[in-house]
């Protein structure tokens, strides 16, 4: 059975595997763990800027990891604009590689 969690941001839930968990550090920061072996009280979210925002406003993220305050969050929204930008230049190559792959098979016949 593939474990689930559900996302602070959205409340949907998802396998484990699609979600990324965050930790909060004793400085009240929030970081990223994207292999999930961080020590302390987790939270899952799903990848996205969008998911983070949700969260951000409904004030998931201290609630969540337990916190005194609300948390600083903008390494894991760094974390996660990073990603959708790999996501997008990859996205980006992909397309340019069919294209020349089409032209190839063109100009063959």
């Amino acid at each position: 059975m593939v474990p689930v969690r559900t996302c602070i941001g959205s409340r949907r839930r998802a396998p484990r595997s699609s979600l990324l968990r965050v930790v909060a550090l004793s400085d009240g920061r929030v970081v990223a763990d994207p292999k999930a072996v961080m020590p302390g009280r987790g939270a899952w979210l799903t990848p996205t800027v969008e998911a983070h925002d949700q969260a951000t406003k409904r004030r998931a993220f201290r609630r969540a990891l337990r916190l005194d305050r609300e948390p600083d969050t903008s390494a894991v929204r760094d974390y996660l604009e990073a990603l959708e930008r790999t996501a997008l230049e990859h996205d980006e190559q992909a397309r340019h590689q069919d294209t020349t792959e089409q032209a190839e098979r063109l100009m063959d016949n």
